[in-house]
């Protein structure tokens, strides 16, 4: 199994956190092998930014996304940059709220997860790249929950990790719901 993983956003969202929590909890804490590759443009805040994802039962031996069997997309503009590269049948997780202009003749399951709304009522919508880890746990099944908050704990600020893992729970709480329709 191989599985290909794309998130995309803009600075300042987590997007490669994102990546490396996501990474870690493959590799570090779960059994599977995994690679995280980044890619940002030279502002710190604001400008284009993706963090890539192979996590594989095997040996990777190459590390580039090219067709993504899961998207993440937090931002208008990652959506319509990445969504043409997107498996059919793949899986498709993305925050309405920041990508209000989506296609209707895709071939993947769309996951609409309001992240920020979310990560907004836990009184900071700077943790709603793990509100998005959260339902991506839930909607794709492919990481183990523990090893996410152990990922978690291990890739944010201590100040911060109470904040995250509620987050996540949120997220998690949000993608069940979801699953169940």
């Amino acid at each position: 199994m191989r599985v290909e993983i794309r998130v995309g956003g803009f600075g300042g969202q987590g997007i490669i956190r994102t990546g490396l929590i996501l990474a870690a909890a493959a590799c570090v804490y779960g059994d599977k092998n995994a690679v995280e590759t980044a890619s940002y443009g030279p502002e710190s805040r604001g400008g284009r930014c993706r963090s890539e994802v192979v996590i594989s039962d095997g040996e990777i031996d190459f590390p580039k996304v090219e067709n993504p069997d899961i998207l993440v997309a937090m931002s208008q503009e990652a959506y319509l940059e990445y969504i043409g590269d997107l498996k059919e049948n793949g899986v498709l997780l993305v925050d309405p709220d920041l990508v209000p202009n989506q296609r209707k003749d895709l071939k993947a399951t769309v996951y609409e997860v309001p992240a920020t709304r979310l990560a907004e009522e836990l009184g900071n919508k700077i943790v709603a790249n793990v509100v998005m880890i959260g339902a991506f746990t839930a909607t794709t099944n492919m990481l183990e929950v523990d090893h996410v908050k152990e990922s978690i704990k291990r890739n944010v600020p201590k100040a911060t990790i109470e904040l995250n893992l509620e987050a996540f729970e949120k997220g998690y709480e949000y993608g069940i719901n979801l699953l169940k329709g």
